[in-house]
């Protein structure tokens, strides 16, 4: 039995080479010299006219800043390695994610907040409980922050525009078609058949974003997890497989949190009665959206 194991263990070998002497730690004079290449955009700024250079200069500072907390915290978090802090720090991370989303749409209606928070809670904690259960199984903890924390992240990151794409359509459509779905209800339609198509283009919209990204990887460009890995010194076949099960796992996020936010809107403007109370949606305070 134990012969018959050694051909999977060498073509292993051969599949996953040893990589991790390519890693370079970059020193701070590195660093500060890719941080120089912003003073290309400065200057075209400054030769067109554009006025951007200090809204560059502020995003570069906050850029370096914003990163430089979050590795500090995150050596922090991963070196006490407590479920509580781990769990903290997520949260903070969902509502950030929720009320961006939330800023960023054109129109709003009571309670919209709420509904964006939790569709984006509860699709990216179900979707990173079932990755860590079942994909991560071997970590241990099973809550262990590396794994965890990142894998959030990307959640988050990619289920935020699919849930403000789907908000956006949906809370827009409901306001300049609303003769449209009325016409429908007179003649006797349902609430869901009255509004069926626009929710229907709404998470169409949602999942354009993730569907495109899956058409493409690694055709057009390198995703970064996997570009990470293998600037680490990860073996591409390994790094490849990574990137896989993070592609699969941001798409079912993203599909959930779309339609979970779609269909929070459609039951919160209409009721039981098929009525529709287009009232309650009112255009986003100008500079106040599309953040």
């Amino acid at each position: 039995m134990g012969n018959a194991q050694w051909p999977v263990a060498k073509c292993q070998l051969r599949e996953l080479p040893e990589m991790s002497d390519a890693y370079i730690d970059l020193q701070t004079w590195q660093v500060a010299s890719a941080a120089a290449l912003v003073l290309v955009n400065a200057a075209i700024s400054f030769k067109l006219q554009l006025g951007l250079e200090r809204t560059l200069a502020l995003a570069g500072i906050r850029t370096v800043t914003q990163l430089l907390l979050v590795g500090l915290v995150l050596h922090w978090v991963f070196e006490l390695n407590q479920l509580a802090v781990i769990v903290a720090i997520m949260a903070l991370m969902t509502v950030i994610a929720g009320v961006t989303a939330w800023h960023r749409a054109g129109h709003r209606y009571p309670g919209m907040l709420v509904n964006v928070v939790v569709s984006i809670w509860g699709s990216a904690w179900l979707i990173l409980a079932f990755t860590m259960a079942v994909v991560f199984r071997q970590t241990q903890p099973w809550y262990n922050p590396q794994y965890a924390i990142p894998l959030l992240g990307m959640i988050l990151g990619n289920t935020l525009n699919g849930v403000t794409l789907g908000l956006g359509t949906v809370v827009d459509a409901l306001s300049t078609r609303q003769r449209e779905v009325e016409t429908l209800l007179a003649l006797g339609a349902t609430r869901w058949e009255a509004a069926r198509r626009l929710i229907q283009q709404s998470v169409r919209v949602g999942m354009v974003p993730i569907i495109n990204s899956m058409m493409v990887v690694g055709l057009v460009s390198l995703p970064g997890m996997m570009t990470g890995q293998l600037l680490s010194g990860v073996a591409p076949l390994a790094a490849v497989r990574y990137q896989i099960v993070i592609m699969f796992v941001i798409a079912s996020a993203t599909a959930l949190g779309v339609v979970s936010i779609v269909m929070l809107t459609f039951l919160h403007i209409s009721n039981a009665q098929h009525q529709f109370r287009f009232d309650k949606i009112v255009e986003t305070p100008a500079g106040d959206g599309q953040r």
